[in-house]
C-alpha cells in the first residue's frame, strides 16, 4: 500500500508543481498511510481493497497530468497488478521496500522520512474530518514519497527528513486548531475512573469526531459512555463535558485491552491505531466494532460518514442495551487537561513557583506506553524525581504514572497531561512560553 502511494506522489508531485494540487487525492494518501501505522489494520481483505482503490487514484493522477511526464519512470508508477496473488507477491519482493538501496545512509533517511510521513498523514486525516486542510501539508507528503523514488545525495535526504519535522509541527497545529475550534479548550478536569450500574459503550483512539458523534447518539439511551487508552484527553474538552451519560475512562493504555476488553463486557469501538490482536479465548470480538481506518477479521466495521452525514453507531447502541454493566477495575479519579491555553492560563502561577523555587525542572515524558518490563523505568522515573519537578506528558506513556499519588505544588498538579500523542504540540507551545 504504502509502495502505490509513492507511485500516485511521483504524478502527484508533477501536479503540484503546475499549481493543480488535488484534495481529494491528498486526503486518499493520508487515509491509506493511516491504515499502515501500528496496530491499525489487520485484516488483508481490506488493505488489499484499498491497494486496489489506490491504483485507480494514481492512474487518476496521472490522466491529469496528460503528456506532462518525461523520462523514464518508477515501478511504482506503472505497476499493473492483474489480480490478488500478483498483490501479494509484488509484497513480498524486495522491490516495495522503502529500504531498496543499497546506500545505508540513504535506506535510513528514507525510512526515517516514510515513518514521519505516517504522522503527518494520520493528523492531517483528523484534521480534514473536523474540515480543516492544508494544501501545502498534501504537496509534501507527495513530495517526500516521491523523493524515496530518486537517487537523491544522503544531504538532500537530510533536508527532505527536516522539512517532514517542520511539517509536523505545523499539521500538528492545524490539528489543535480543529480540535479546538470544534470542542473548546481542554480544561483542568477530574475523570472519574469507576463505573456506573448502566450498560457501556467504551471507545479508544483518537479520532474525536467519532466520540461527538457516538455521544450525541447515544444520549437518551439509557447507554453510557467510556474512554480507554488514547481517547482518555475527550474527558477534557468542554462540549464533551454536557453529556451526562459520559461517564468517564476506564482502564489504561493500549497493551491492557485484552483484559479491559473481557471486563467491560459492552461493546468496544475502535476509532484509530491501537487495537493489538485479540487472544484465541478472547470474549469480546463479537463486541468489537471498527471505524475509520481500523480494520479486525471478525469485528464489525462502522462505514465512513455520508457527505455532510453522520457515522451510525446504532448496532453498538442495540447491542450495548443487551449487556450488563461494566465490571469495576479501580474508583478514583485522576487529573489531565493542561493543554497550552489551560497551562498558559496558569502562566503567573507557574512563574511565581518557578521563580520562588518551588518548581526547579520541568521534564517532559511523553509518547506510547508498552508491555515490556523495562518501560516500568518511567514509572520508577515518576516517583524518584525531587518534589521540586514537574512531569509535562502527553499520549498514553501517561498511564506509567497519571494514577500516582505524586502531589502538587503549591495547587499545581506534579503530572500535567496534555492530552493525546498529538498533543505534544502543547507541550512545545508551553516550553517555548516559559522560555520567554
Amino acid at each position: 500500500l504504502i509502495y502505490v502511494c509513492k507511485g500516485i506522489a511521483v504524478y502527484g508531485e508533477k501536479l503540484k508543481g503546475k499549481g493543480a494540487p488535488d484534495r481529494e487525492t491528498g486526503r486518499f494518501v493520508c487515509e491509506a498511510l493511516f491504515i499502515t501505522i501500528t496496530n491499525a489494520a489487520w485484516d488483508d481483505e481490506v488493505i488489499i481493497a484499498k491497494i486496489e482503490e489506490g491504483l485507480k487514484v494514481r492512474e487518476a493522477a496521472k490522466a491529469r497530468l496528460a503528456a506532462g511526464m518525461t523520462g523514464a519512470l518508477p515501478d511504482c508508477a506503472v505497476w499493473t497488478p492483474k489480480n490478488r496473488e500478483e498483490i501479494m507477491a509484488k509484497a513480498e519482493s524486495g522491490d516495495v521496500r522503502i529500504t531498496a538501496t543499497e546506500h545505508e545512509d540513504v535506506r535510513s533517511l528514507r525510512e526515517l522520512l516514510v515513518i514521519g510521513i505516517k504522522g503527518i498523514a494520520a493528523y492531517a486525516d483528523h484534521a480534514a474530518a473536523l474540515g480543516q486542510e492544508k494544501e501545502e501539508i498534501y504537496g509534501f507528503i507527495m513530495e517526500a514519497l516521491a523523493s524515496t523514488t530518486k537517487d537523491l545525495s544522503v544531504d538532500d535526504m537530510i533536508g527532505m527528513v527536516m522539512k517532514a519535522g517542520e511539517t509536523s509541527v505545523s499539521t500538528m497545529a492545524l490539528l489543535d486548531a480543529a480540535n479546538t475550534t470544534a470542542y473548546g479548550h481542554p480544561e483542568i478536569t477530574e475523570v472519574n475512573i469507576g463505573v456506573r450500574n448502566n450498560p457501556g459503550i467504551l471507545i479508544s483512539g483518537h479520532d474525536l469526531k467519532d466520540m461527538e458523534e457516538l455521544l450525541k447518539q447515544t444520549e437518551g439511551t439509557g447507554v453510557d459512555v467510556y474512554t480507554h487508552g488514547e481517547m482518555l484527553p475527550a474527558n477534557y474538552y468542554p462540549v464533551f463535558k454536557k453529556y451526562a451519560h459520559f461517564v468517564g475512562n476506564y482502564g489504561g493504555s493500549w497493551w491492557h485491552q485484552n483484559q479491559e476488553f473481557e471486563s467491560f463486557n459492552g461493546p468496544i469501538l475502535l476509532t484509530t491505531n491501537c487495537l493489538v490482536p485479540l487472544r484465541k479465548d478472547n470474549t469480546y470480538l463479537g463486541r468489537l466494532f471498527t471505524t475509520g481506518v481500523v480494520s479486525y477479521p471478525g469485528a464489525k466495521h462502522i462505514a465512513d460518514r455520508p457527505a455532510g452525514g453522520s457515522k451510525d453507531f446504532s448496532a453498538l447502541v442495540a447491542l450495548a442495551k443487551t449487556c450488563r454493566a461494566p465490571q469495576e477495575i479501580e474508583t478514583g479519579k485522576i487529573v489531565g487537561g493542561f493543554a497550552h491555553n489551560q497551562v498558559l492560563a496558569l502562566a503567573d502561577k507557574v512563574i511565581a513557583a518557578v521563580k520562588s523555587g518551588a518548581i526547579r525542572r520541568f521534564v517532559v515524558m511523553a509518547g506510547c506506553d508498552g508491555r515490556h518490563k523495562s518501560r516500568g523505568y518511567y514509572t520508577e522515573v515518576a516517583g524518584s524525581l525531587p518534589k521540586d519537578t514537574v512531569i509535562l506528558t502527553a499520549g498514553c506513556a501517561k498511564y506509567r504514572y497519571n494514577k500516582l499519588a505524586l502531589g502538587d505544588i503549591g495547587g499545581i498538579p506534579r503530572v500535567l497531561d496534555a492530552g493525546q500523542c498529538n498533543d505534544s504540540y502543547s507541550l512545545a507551545v508551553i516550553a517555548l512560553k516559559l522560555k520567554e
